[in-house]
């Protein structure tokens, strides 16, 4: 099988420390002037369709080149974009290193008109792929119809915080009391790019694979503007508040659009009975359920986990996002 149809073996054998010669790094300008990196791969000949990949919180596509060039690989125009407030698109806390936000909204304004812009630049079929927060910005984007992609995707998608026994409707305003008594700009705990046991605290959350994991401590020496700490108490009210929407009733069963929801049932960040519901909840979802092999970056992780996950999405896509003829 070649590379152009198999983006696991793609994925695995691109190092994820150099950006493509043929890949652009460009910016966009928002509707309200505010300016936001972005990356795009574009096909040579007319490309199999096109993925937007929404990343995570604190996150920035450095970290998924692999997977974004096993998609590339595979035909697809890829493209990615930082969120407003992290890596290279400015911040919008009291400091360089908090990633504070005072609400999701200006997030979901960004992705509307990115998409219809987008959509309208590149061929179809027109797919998008979210990442933890980013998966759970594209689902709000659906069920509010800003985003009308022919497939998506949700990958460990940040639906509910853990502790996942603590519903959001009792941590929200629990949240909001903390938020007014040490400040919405204030980070939730403290942090400091440190040495190896930190590092080794967060690889225990995030992945098993030390080299894809190494990759973001190489990416933050060669672009030191790109880490981002902890979230304020602002972000996880707002974060709360964005759960609860998506929770009230109708609101994902009026999704019409095919989700493939990919979750571990060990996620130490988001809640994996959220994504369940979730699952159950959506007209036209199909759900993969990773265990122990998997932490939280499921597209970072050891190279069978990431081999299922990527076989599932391209099988996926296949069926409900099919080339055009």
């Amino acid at each position: 099988m070649s590379t152009r149809d198999d983006p696991a073996q793609a994925a695995a054998e691109y190092d994820g420390r150099s950006i493509p010669a043929h890949a652009r790094e460009e910016t966009w300008r928002a509707p309200d002037g505010h300016v936001i990196r972005r990356i795009d791969w574009p096909q040579t000949g007319r490309p199999r369709g096109a993925i937007l990949f929404a990343p995570g919180r604190a996150d920035f596509y450095e970290k998924h080149l692999p997977v974004l060039h096993g998609w590339h690989a595979a035909g697809w125009h890829v493209t990615s974009l930082d969120w407003r407030g992290q890596a290279l698109s400015g911040r919008l806390g009291a400091d360089p290193t908090t990633g504070h936000v005072d609400d999701f909204a200006p997030w979901l304004a960004d992705f509307e008109a990115f998409w219809a812009e987008w959509c309208a630049s590149v061929p179809g079929p027109h797919v998008a792929i979210g990442h933890s927060m980013g998966g759970h910005l594209l689902l709000r984007a659906l069920a509010e119809q800003r985003v009308h992609p022919q497939a998506a995707v949700l990958v460990a998608p940040m639906l509910g915080l853990n502790p996942g026994w603590a519903p959001a409707a009792v941590l929200h305003p629990l949240g909001r009391v903390i938020a007014g008594v040490r400040g919405r700009t204030t980070p939730a705990w403290k942090w400091q790019r440190g040495p190896l046991p930190l590092s080794n605290m967060r690889m225990q959350i995030l992945t098993h694979d030390e080299v894809r994991f190494q990759d973001e401590d190489w990416w933050y020496e060669q672009r030191p503007e790109l880490p981002l700490g902890p979230p304020s108490w602002g972000w996880i009210v707002a974060a709360l508040a964005s759960i609860r929407a998506l929770e009230k009733p109708g609101r994902l069963e009026r999704v019409d659009t095919p989700v493939l929801l990919l979750g571990s049932t060990a996620d130490r960040l988001v809640s994996w009975r959220a994504i369940r519901r979730a699952a159950a909840r959506l007209p036209r979802a199909e759900l993969v359920t990773f265990g122990d092999e998997a932490r939280h970056e499921i597209l970072r992780e050891s190279l069978p986990v990431r081999t299922r996950a990527l076989n599932a999405i391209a099988e996926f896509l296949d069926r409900e996002a099919p080339a055009q003829p």
